[in-house]
């Protein structure tokens, strides 16, 4: 392992890198995020979603609220009497899986269709960009609100589990569309080359070409737009649970926080918006900040 991270630390994309302060920044910020949000059970204070260790007598208090000389709540404490703090680490978790699943499925079912339309052609290349213009002519979080809104009136009393499913369905219902098309134009750039017309002349089947040489040298852009469509996934589901058509109640994800705290911000009560509302920006922030910098470190252009 570390004579792969010294060889990548050696490459032009490591040398990009160690080079870029506001990447090396933005990539300490997203593992300190990821970290808390694996560990958040060693990491947090409290726990969140123990309803026995709530205290209503404990809700609303300030940020660095003092009992007998010493801290208690570093961040305050929401309407329930959470650690807003605790709430945060756990928030993030649920934030960054919702994120990152959303957007590995839509990878994947873009990219196959991408590779399809591109690679074959014809009807279904027409078919699969017709669906691809339906679905833009929707905006994404509209979509997420209805498919989240019918799942939750088909499924009044689904567990915890079925109600995060939903969500996940709902965000990568249109983020594929954009692997899809950049997919399928990158396909239809490899598909004439020279090595394709040489594999298929030898007799190699097109699905064994697509997989094993026009798969690994389209994957480039997708890797910068995955990156990228991993902050606006966090922000969607955040978006949705502001609404109250995202995660449970009883979970303390970002936007929830932010909802409740917007409740209370007229009176006083600002730390219960306020900080979910920084830790959402530092996390899209710094995501987005990453995607940039994956985009110029593998762009041949900028080298």
């Amino acid at each position: 392992m570390k004579k792969t991270l010294a060889r990548w630390l050696d490459s032009d994309v490591g040398h990009s890198f160690r080079t870029s302060p506001v990447a090396m920044l933005a990539a300490a910020i997203a593992f300190v995020c990821v970290f808390c949000s694996v560990f958040a059970g060693w990491v947090s204070p409290h726990n969140p979603f123990d309803l026995a260790a709530l205290e209503l007598g404990d809700a609303r208090l300030p940020p660095a609220w003092e009992d007998e000389g010493s801290t208690k709540y570093l961040l305050g404490t929401d309407d329930q009497g959470r650690d807003i703090l605790s709430a945060l680490i756990y928030g993030a978790r649920i934030s960054l899986v919702v994120g990152l699943v959303s957007v590995v499925l839509s990878v994947v079912v873009g990219v196959l269709l991408g590779l399809l339309a591109g690679f074959w052609g014809g009807w279904l290349d027409a078919f699969l960009m017709r669906v691809c213009d339906v679905m833009l002519s929707f905006p994404p979080i509209l979509v997420a609100l209805l498919i989240a809104g019918v799942g939750r009136a088909l499924f009044p009393n689904a567990h915890d589990t079925v109600a995060f499913g939903v969500l996940i369905i709902s965000i990568s219902l249109t983020g594929w569309v954009q692997y899809a098309r950049t997919v399928r134009g990158s396909t239809m750039v490899e598909r004439n080359k020279e090595y394709v017309q040489a594999a298929r002349v030898t007799g190699v089947a097109p699905l064994r070409i697509m997989r094993r040489h026009v798969l690994p040298n389209v994957l480039g852009p997708v890797l910068v737009l995955a990156t990228i469509q991993v902050a606006t996934a966090i922000i969607t589901e955040a978006t949705l649970s502001f609404l109250g058509v995202g995660v449970p109640p009883t979970s303390p994800s970002l936007g929830t926080l932010i909802r409740v705290g917007n409740d209370y911000l007229f009176s006083g009560e600002w730390w219960i918006t306020v900080f979910p509302g920084l830790m959402l920006i530092l996390i899209a922030l710094s995501v987005n900040l990453l995607g940039d910098w994956l985009r110029d470190a593998l762009n041949p252009r900028l080298r």
